[in-house]
């Protein structure tokens, strides 16, 4: 089943449940997921589970960098609200990679491309993204990489 029913099926079971902090998240996100549609001018039913986990991302930064203005501001109310639907959000993404985990694959990878200065992190980025792309937070790649390559 993709990526997208799922998210449909969720969002009718919870309004069927009448569950007033998930149900508006989901519509959401099958909002953002329609203007996309419109966007690039996709038909109906034709998006790839990977464009869908990509918007989820995108809101998945949004509502943190959210986050980072509400605890600045001292707003626990919003703050509380944003992080309910970034737990929602990641309900339907992949499992991000450990902090350990990314290391050994960035180390992996600079290994297998021959990467020895910070001169080689496109190469090394370019892998990652091709084969790890749903898997890893590439805010956190970079560091890394930067870290094993100074």
């Amino acid at each position: 089943m993709s990526l997208e029913k799922k998210i449909e099926e969720k969002l009718n079971e919870s309004l069927k449940n009448k569950d007033k902090t998930v149900f508006p998240t989901l519509r959401l996100i099958i909002s953002a997921i329609k203007d996309f549609k419109i966007a690039s001018k996709a038909k109906e039913g034709s998006l790839k589970d990977q464009e869908i986990i990509s918007i989820l991302k995108k809101m998945n930064k949004q509502r943190n960098d959210s986050c980072e203005a509400y605890k600045k501001a001292g707003r626990e109310d919003l703050l509380k609200k944003e992080q309910e639907e970034i737990s929602i959000i990641n309900n339907f993404l992949p499992k991000q990679m450990s902090e350990e985990e990314t290391k050994k694959t960035c180390q992996k990878v600079i290994g297998a491309v021959g990467a020895t200065s910070i001169k080689d992190m496109g190469k090394v980025m370019g892998v990652l993204k091709k084969d790890y792309g749903d898997v890893l937070d590439f805010s956190k790649v970079s560091k890394v990489i930067k870290e094993i390559l100074k």
